[in-house]
């Protein structure tokens, strides 16, 4: 520190200064014919206390306050130090409420108050279709095309859509997740490639060379990270595709069913015959970044006027269609928003716990040192010298405290994580950053004052004439005080509290825990089958006769139970959503204006692998096949909503015959390639 030297000098100038008027006084006297000794003596009384000169001047100089709170923190240390059983009960006490709150503010301020890692994060905005009964649905590749032309408020507009791939002829084949994007998907994001360049507009077309981008991730465990991997031609699903771009991996969007690619393909040449019909949403979904002075409520209006006119020329397609517009963030972090605030603000109480203790122990401590602040208040110093003295040694605690709460955090962080929703968005960025550190140093500091400010003043308030009379004796013996019987009132109603909170939460778990999910869960394994890519060439039939073949081979294997194919059929997974209206009641003016609902296409042995209980009616069987006719099987819910006055199934209740009363009309399937 600079000041020092500076502070050495200017402490041997006021010890000259004082000598020499000492001196100079002592000379006097003694010219004046008194006795040197006598001199000396007399010239000392008539200067005064040289020890309080030198305290005020000091103060004149500016620094003494720091000097002061020096002498405060070393004081503080050595009391500290001469009773280690309080110091290491009140650090551990104080490090297990700041530890907690540290841990669960990482993962608040890695989900929810960090920005998103990317260039202006603010103006990116989801994109979905909302029709009158489903206001998040997929977006149709030709409204996209005309979203996209028609509108003012976006600098940039893409959509992807989640697929998947064999990947073979590099090592053994693998099934791999992909995208097919558009265009403008990495430069919104402002996601550059490792290698190679973006896809342009005019790669995004049908009928153009097939290229495809992939992930750093796949490019290091495929290729060795080999620079010359850009131009080299892949196999997916039997088809030759030219890599022209690496890019990062775990971009971590809402993108649809994986949390992660491996491979990006431009959306135009997604080969799939509906990509170009309007009414065919195929699991499409967008996000835009608005351009600069546009807020959110501006880009609203803005996409009504071209939904609207879009509604007018298609109206079978578009009528009463809407552009769905929602913050990024907001839709990847929304659903765990309140979740996290509600933990972080439980873990508050502990650390509210946690000073009560300590206040309660430095209570007990400061009567023990009543005879101590007494002879110091005898002394000359003041109540504020003594409460300031005694904030400090809090600090000081807390301080330790949130060092040692800090260590436990960095471990407690994965805890925290680990019991927390394992589709956690964000999960990645959590950690211990300087905004997690300030904010640990800050309640550290908090604490220290909350808990050291009252045990400081009523310490400074006793009799102090009185403690000094009776001795230490005395005063130890004295009974505990009301400030004590209330701080411990306050305790127990803030564990009360929280104890309430965890015992109901606790109630909650178990309450949903017994909830039927209406399937069992239990003994269950999933895996994805892809079929060689010689099979997408093959009749239907032959398609159909492979995988009854591995239906039956999987189904003879020792220990299973039951066994089916499905497609988008694991719960809270993926589904189709469908459009469908009663037959006999009117046909609906438009798609949108139809009954909406989610479906899976099934084996047979479905039902039985996930013991799903029937309550009406019959399961499918072998004989429901491509030459019978359609059936479906329906929960109660939709049976309930559809068909609340009907109680036979075959009459609308529960369909479940070859003539059912609901007619599908397959117009927005979602097709897995």
């Amino acid at each position: 520190m600079k000041f020092l030297p500076r502070r050495k000098l200017h402490e041997h100038d006021l010890e000259d200064e004082i000598r020499s008027h000492l001196a100079m006084a002592i000379r006097e006297r003694i010219e004046h014919g008194e006795d040197p000794a006598e001199a000396e003596t007399n010239a000392r009384r008539e200067f005064g206390n040289a020890a309080m000169i030198k305290e005020v001047t000091r103060e004149m100089w500016g620094w003494r306050w720091l000097e002061t709170l020096l002498q405060d923190v070393r004081y503080g240390l050595r009391q500290l130090r001469r009773n280690p059983g309080f110091t290491a009960v009140a650090v551990l006490t104080l490090a297990l409420g700041i530890g907690a709150n540290t841990a669960l503010f990482s993962v608040v301020n890695g989900v929810l108050l960090n920005p998103l890692p990317y260039p202006e994060p603010g103006r990116l905005v989801t994109v979905d279709e909302s029709k009158p009964n489903f206001k998040h649905g997929a977006i149709s590749y030709p409204n996209f095309l005309d979203w996209h032309r028609l509108n003012q408020c976006f600098s940039f507009f893409a959509v992807s859509r989640p697929t998947g791939f064999l990947l073979t002829g590099v090592g053994a084949p693998e099934e791999i997740n992909a995208a097919a994007i558009t265009s403008d998907f990495f430069p919104m994001l402002g996601v550059k490639p490792v290698l190679g360049g973006y896809f342009t507009p005019a790669e995004d077309r049908v009928g153009v060379a097939h290229i495809v981008a992939i992930s750093s991730d796949l490019w290091r465990q495929k290729f060795g990270a080999s620079p010359a991997v850009i131009g080299k031609e892949v196999s997916l699903d039997g088809k030759g595709y030219t890599i022209v771009g690496v890019f990062p991996g775990h971009l971590d969007l809402p993108m649809g069913y994986f949390s992660s690619e491996d491979a990006y393909i431009p959306l135009g040449e997604f080969a799939n015959p509906l990509v170009n019909n309007r009414l065919a949403g195929l699991g499409i979904h967008g996000i835009a970044r608005l351009k600069p002075g546009v807020s959110l409520q501006q880009a609203r209006a803005e996409m009504k006027i071209v939904t609207d006119s879009l509604s007018g020329i298609y109206p079978e397609a578009d009528k009463d269609i809407g552009a769905a517009l929602t913050p990024l963030k907001d839709r990847m972090v929304g659903s765990v928003r309140g979740l996290l605030l509600l933990l972080l603000g439980a873990v508050g109480f502990v650390l509210l716990i946690a000073c009560v203790n300590v206040a309660n122990i430095l209570l007990a401590r400061g009567e023990a040192r009543s005879q101590e602040i007494a002879v110091r208040s005898a002394l000359g110093a003041d109540a504020g010298r003594l409460v300031r003295q005694m904030l400090t040694e809090s600090v000081l605690l807390a301080l330790l405290g949130g060092a040692l709460g800090l260590a436990l955090a960095s471990l407690g962080t994965r805890a925290s994580l680990s019991a927390l929703p394992a589709t956690l968005p964000r999960a990645d960025e959590v950690g211990i950053d300087a905004r997690v550190f300030w904010f640990s140093l800050i309640i550290s500091l908090l604490a220290g004052v909350l808990f050291g400010l009252l045990p400081a003043f009523r310490a400074t308030r006793h009799n102090l004439f009185g403690i000094v009379k009776e001795g230490v004796r005395a005063s130890s013996g004295r009974t505990r005080s009301r400030t004590q019987a209330v701080l411990i009132t306050v305790q127990m109603a803030l564990a009360l509290v929280l104890l309430a909170g965890a015992g109901l939460l606790i109630r909650s778990l178990s309450q949903l825990w017994k909830v039927s999910p209406g399937f069992d869960p239990n003994h269950v394994m999933i895996f994805n089958l892809t079929l060689p890519p010689q099979m997408n060439q093959a009749s239907p039939a032959a398609i159909r006769a492979a995988l009854r073949n591995f239906d039956a081979a999987v189904s003879s294997v020792p220990g299973v139970e039951a066994e089916a194919l499905s497609w988008g059929a694991f719960p809270m997974y993926s589904e189709d959503d469908q459009n469908f209206w009663i037959e006999g009641q009117p046909r609906p003016a438009s798609e949108s204006h139809m009954y909406g609902m989610l479906d899976y296409i099934v084996d047979p042995g479905y039902f039985r692998a996930m013991r799903i209980p029937l309550l009406k009616g019959r399961f499918f069987t072998a004989s429901d096949n491509e030459h019978s006719k359609p059936v479906v099987v329906v929960d109660e819910d939709l049976a309930r909503k559809y068909f609340p006055n009907s109680n036979t199934v075959g009459e609308g209740d529960l369909p479940g015959r070859r003539d059912p009363h609901l007619l599908l009309r397959n117009h927005r399937r979602r097709w897995p390639r």
